[in-house]
Formats: structure tokens, C-alpha cells, sequence
């Protein structure tokens, strides 16, 4: 698809970017109130048991962890939701690509985040609306993201733009929502912030089906016709170094997600939210996050651009490591805000910087990760390898669930500082390792669309 009608790229990109900006509206929106919701209200001792199926939930969480104050367990919850959130994805892919199509399963998609969301509304239904959302997420996120990808040659060197024009328009939803959705519950409580995150996923799939002619609904037929075949070495190959990927990715993401968690908790309790036009709602700071991504991913493909015409752009590995080490010094500001606040409060100054400077490294890594996977998955496994991307969002969430509930045992500077650490840590091994994987994945897909060409010309004669 070589039409260029959007920013000179296909105008498929135009409907699956809008798309994902109101499906991210509702999601964020949403989000930004979760954690709160749950220590300030839905799980205190006269709300909690009229959750349904929350004593089974509880238990099963608590046979694994043993027991959790309430604290503790909206932290857990948090994580479970927002890494199953990336997790489900796997499975969407893998429906899309062998039975329905990205088209229909995107749509089964934003109908079940809509009915999820309008569960919301009551407290009665909190688990069956997390479930539908993490279910509605699968459906749509890897999918969506996997049909940019299809609207380029592998070989296009606009894909990685590509990805960051997408991600601005997602991190656009992410700060209209929180700010939307953080005053409603601010002024008229918890459910109107809710129930308007449910509408906006209606204006997500008005805006899908408006573009549907001009999207990639499948792989090639070449794909096609090679996907009831076994994995080729090369193939095989491929998926595995994409997979070491996101593992590092794991360890780059782990501190960022915590500061939507924890995050949350701690500025509530740590920082002094008035201001001269009164209170700043907790939410907002992930607008501020949101905020900083589009205007500095819009300004970082500025400057990769520019780069590119002196033919000294960073190659995509170069770019993680980067991201990671921003991201480490965004989270690290928490951890010298809270000592400089010791035993009071903090301005808002200082918090606000760090989810300034950690939107600076999601700029960097995040985008990158995603043209990775669109330039080098094998076209026939192309949206399970996208939705496996998401997969690191899924494992860094749960694995910080379990660090949030260590969040009352020590001094929040030492927790800050241990978040720092991991995405100071993700930027090493992507400095260490980079350039070799870099290489590798070339080869691969080299050896990958000469096996194919192979395979093709033995099925024809």
C-alpha cells in the first residue's frame, strides 16, 4: 500500500492511529483512576464484599503471596490487570492471523472494553468489568499495531516513523483521558470518570470501521499459503532473537510501569497537590507523562530525521538503550523527591520532571520496539509476533505487582531507587548486546525470504 495521503505515509495509518487514540482515551483514562479507586474507596472494609467473587479472588491471590493489607492488594491488582492487559494480545494475534482477520477481531475487540467500561460503573461488577477490559484489550491492541506495520515493505525506513506517529496519537488519548476522566471523578466521584471512558470507545470504533477499505485485514497470500507448514530455521531463528528482545525489554520497562502504579500512592500520600488554581487530581500525572511523549516523540523523529540525512542515525537497539537510561533518570527524580520531602511534603516540581523526563525514554524505546518487530517478525506470524511485543508490558506489570507490595516495607527513596535501577539496567544490556542482535536479525530475515521463495517455487511446480 504505497498511497501517501497522511503526513506521506498511507492513509490507513490516519484510521488505525485515530483509532487507537480514543481506544487509549478510555483506557488511560480509566487507568489513572484504578489504583486509587481501589485504597481509597472499592476495597476499604464496609465496600469490599460487595465485589462480586472477591473472597475467591482474594484467596487465590493470597495462597500465592500470602496475606495483603488493602494497600497491597489494590498494588497486585493493578499489576494482574495492566500486565494481562498486554498478555491477552498474544491471543488476538493468533485468532486474527488463523481464523478471523485483524478487521472482526478488533471490532469483538472495542465491544468488549465497552461493555468492560460500562461495568465499571458498578462496584458490583469491578472483576467482571477488569476481565472483559483485559479480554477487549487482547482482541485489539496487537492487532491494530500489527496493520501499521502491514502497510509497509519490511524494508521501508518509514516504519519506525511510522510507529512513532501511531504512538503520539496513542499518548494523545492518554492525556486527554487522565484529564478528562481524573475532573469527572474529582467533581462527581469515581463512576461518571467511568462511565465516560466507556463512551469514548464508541467514537474508537466508529473511527475503525470509517477506514476499514484502506487497512490490511491479513498476512500475503504467500503467507497464507505457507502457514500450515513448519517454522523454517530461519523463521525459527528470528522469532527466538525477537523474543531475547523483549525479555530485555522486561528489565527497561519494569520502573516506568511502576510509576502507574505505586506511583500513583506515593503522590498522593508525598506530594503537596495545591496549586493557585486549586487542587492538581492525582490522575493528571499521567496526562503530564502523555503530554511529554507526543511533544518529545515529535520532537525525537525531528532529530532522528535529521540524523538520518547525515547518515548517523542510531540504529534501533542504540535507541532502547537510550530510552532505558532516560526512563531510569525520570524514576530515579521520585526516589530524590522523596528524600528531599523526609517526613512532610514535596512540591510539585520535582514529580512532575520525572514524568516529564520518563516520557522522554517511552519516546525513545517504545516506537522502536514495534518497528523491530514489523521490520523482522516472518510475515506469516506477523501479528503474534506484535502482539508478543506487548508481552514485555505484561511481564514488567506483573513483576511489579510484586514490587508494589513490598512498597509498605521500605523507605519509598529505596524503592524509588531500586525501580531506577531496572531501567538503568535494561540500557546496559541493550549498549552490551544491540549491535549483535542488530546483525542477526538482518541475516535472518535474509535467510527467511530466501527459504520462502523456495518454498513457493516447490509448491508451484
Amino acid at each position: 500500500m504505497s498511497e501517501r495521503t497522511f503526513l506521506g505515509h498511507p492513509r490507513g495509518l490516519a484510521y488505525l492511529a485515530f483509532t487507537e487514540m480514543w481506544e487509549r482515551f478510555s483506557f488511560y483514562g480509566m487507568q489513572s483512576l484504578l489504583v486509587l479507586y481501589m485504597t481509597q474507596e472499592l476495597f476499604l472494609a464496609d465496600k469490599i464484599g460487595q465485589v462480586t467473587g472477591i473472597e475467591t479472588y482474594r484467596w487465590a491471590v493470597e495462597s500465592v503471596l500470602g496475606p495483603l493489607s488493602t494497600q497491597a492488594l489494590a498494588g497486585q491488582t493493578f499489576g494482574l490487570y495492566a500486565g494481562l492487559v498486554y498478555f491477552t494480545p498474544l491471543f488476538g494475534g493468533w485468532i486474527a492471523d488463523r481464523w478471523l482477520g485483524a478487521k472482526r477481531t478488533v471490532v469483538i475487540g472495542v465491544l468488549l472494553m465497552t461493555a468492560g467500561h460500562a461495568a465499571m460503573v458498578f462496584d458490583a461488577s469491578f472483576l467482571i468489568a477488569l476481565l472483559l477490559l483485559i479480554l477487549g484489550s487482547g482482541a485489539l491492541k496487537g492487532n491494530i499495531a500489527a496493520q501499521v506495520g502491514q502497510l509497509y515493505q519490511p524494508d521501508d525506513e518509514r516504519m519506525t516513523r511510522a510507529y512513532a506517529i501511531f504512538s503520539t496519537f496513542i499518548n494523545i488519548g492518554a492525556i486527554l483521558g487522565p484529564v478528562a476522566c481524573g475532573l469527572l471523578a474529582q467533581a462527581y466521584g469515581w463512576h461518571y470518570g467511568f462511565g465516560f471512558a466507556g463512551l469514548l470507545m464508541l467514537a474508537a470504533l466508529w473511527v475503525y470501521l470509517r477506514g476499514a477499505d484502506a487497512l490490511p485485514d491479513a498476512v500475503t497470500s504467500r503467507s497464507e499459503a505457507l502457514d500450515n507448514g513448519p517454522i523454517t530455521t530461519a523463521e525459527g531463528r528470528s522469532i527466538g532473537l525477537l523474543a531475547f528482545i523483549y525479555a530485555l525489554m522486561v528489565v527497561v520497562t519494569a520502573g516506568f510501569d511502576q510509576t502507574f502504579n505505586m506511583g500513583m500512592v506515593w503522590i498522593d500520600a508525598t506530594v503537596d497537590l495545591e496549586t493557585w488554581l486549586g487542587r492538581f487530581p492525582v490522575a493528571w500525572f499521567v496526562a503530564v507523562n502523555s503530554t511529554a511523549i507526543v511533544v518529545l516523540t515529535t520532537l525525537t523523529v525531528i532529530y532522528w530525521r535529521a540524523l538520518a540525512r547525515r547518515g548517523v542515525e542510531p540504529s534501533d537497539t542504540t535507541k532502547i538503550a537510550l530510552g532505558g537510561l532516560f526512563a531510569g533518570a525520570g524514576v530515579a527524580l521520585l526516589a530524590v523527591a522523596d528524600a528531599i520531602a523526609g517526613d512532610g511534603k514535596v512540591g510539585i516540581a520535582l514529580p512532575v520532571l520525572s514524568f516529564i523526563i520518563t516520557g522522554l525514554g517511552f519516546a525513545w524505546y517504545w516506537p522502536t520496539v514495534l518497528a523491530i518487530a514489523g521490520r523482522y517478525a516472518p510475515p506469516r506470524f506477523a501479528a503474534r509476533m506484535m502482539a508478543a511485543a506487548y508481552l514485555t508490558i505484561f511481564f514488567s506489570n506483573m513483576f511489579g505487582g510484586y514490587i508494589a507490595t513490598l512498597y509498605e516495607t521500605m523507605k519509598p527513596t529505596v524503592f524509588w531507587s531500586l525501580n531506577a535501577g531496572f531501567c538503568f539496567a535494561g540500557g546496559a544490556l541493550f549498549l552490551a548486546f544491540g549491535p549483535a542482535l542488530t546483525r542477526a536479525l538482518a541475516r535472518s530475515r535474509t535467510d527467511a525470504a530466501g527459504e520462502a521463495a523456495i518454498i513457493a517455487r516447490e509448491q508451484i511446480a
